[in-house]
């Protein structure tokens, strides 16, 4: 009946469509209003909600309520009286941390040790992940991502006895470095001068697997087409990774060194717990060993939470500050 109409009368079947165009647009203009209200999209995505929960809970119970805590840097904190009975002292401790004579110390390796990890870790995790992809067997490529990736599963208790057994006077590194440079044969866990480069080795083995993966991912969607042009232009591997490659996957390599500079001054101090001593404290302590030495085995809460907070309050300028950088830069960002 519509199309006859429209048929007979033009000027009535271009009023009637007219007419269904304009009442479609005010439909979806509804419909994406009501969209917009948190109560549809719950409605809608309740099951993601579902499984964000466990996640919100762990943040919220273990990140936020603990940020109350803050108030112990500015008091003189004892248990027995509590957050609200224990004297205020104000700055004292942050006095006390930055006029101490292991302040410099402690920050010097705070932020080589960072630096070193954040900086090879991502060359190497770029190269590797460039490398598996120029491989062209599907089932060698693989074999080299699994055995990659599972060092990245290993506790931190395992690869400290690694550590502790591989390093000792007669372990595997160190009697490979001395058949090798002749270097006198000692526990190296004990000489301070093997520490960052033990730290950087255990780092760069576990994370470059893992740390591959998304720019892994990442090159696997850059075009096809774009790499068979410029090789039909002449240009070889290396010229097409880098002009083509590494343009592609530059955003994400922003977006990663910004994530890693604002953990900059949380240096994992589980493995450095487990295997570091009163000998190499000089290059081996770090601000979270520190903390963890200080509050929980000195009993000094007050004066660690000082210093933690410190260090929080440190990681959120690195963050806003690369986040900046990259914005500039890269002309891609978090926030």
């Amino acid at each position: 009946m519509f199309k006859n109409n429209t048929t007979r009368d033009p000027e009535r079947g271009a009023e009637t469509l007219k007419s269904l165009r304009k009442r479609w647009q005010v439909g979806m203009k509804r419909r994406s209003q009501h969209q917009t209200t948190w109560k549809h999209d719950f409605g809608m995505n309740w099951a993601m909600y579902l499984l964000f929960l466990p996640v919100a809970i762990y943040f919220i119970v273990f990140n936020y309520l603990p940020m109350f805590g803050i108030v112990m840097a500015f008091q003189d904190f004892r248990p027995a009286t509590g957050f609200f009975g224990s004297e205020w002292v104000g700055l004292r401790f942050f006095i006390e941390f930055f006029t101490g004579p292991t302040f410099w110390q402690i920050l010097r390796n705070t932020v080589v040790i960072s630096m070193l990890s954040i900086f090879f870790g991502m060359l190497f995790a770029v190269l590797f992940s460039l490398l598996l992809n120029e491989i062209k067997y599907s089932k060698l490529k693989r074999t080299f991502q699994t055995v990659s990736y599972m060092p990245h599963f290993v506790s931190a208790v395992v690869v400290a006895g690694l550590i502790i057994e591989f390093t000792s006077s007669h372990g595997v590194i160190t009697s490979g470095l001395v058949n090798i440079f002749g270097m006198q044969r000692q526990n190296m866990l004990t000489n301070p001068r093997f520490f960052w480069g033990i730290n950087l080795g255990t780092d760069l083995w576990q994370g470059i697997g893992s740390g591959s993966i998304i720019y892994l991912a990442t090159i696997s969607n850059v075009s096809q087409e774009h790499q068979e042009a410029a090789a039909i232009d002449g240009a070889n591997r290396l010229r097409r990774v880098w002009h083509i490659t590494l343009p592609a996957i530059r955003p994400v390599i922003a977006i990663m060194l910004t994530l890693s500079l604002s953990r900059a001054m949380s240096v994992g101090a589980d493995r450095i717990l487990l295997i570091y001593n009163p000998a190499i404290f000089s290059t081996a302590d770090v601000i979270a060993t520190h903390v963890a030495r200080m509050g929980v085995f000195g009993m000094q809460f007050s004066y660690a939470a000082a210093v933690g907070f410190f260090n929080s309050v440190v990681g959120v300028i690195l963050l806003l500050l690369s986040n900046k950088a990259s914005k500039k830069l890269a002309e891609t960002s978090i926030f």
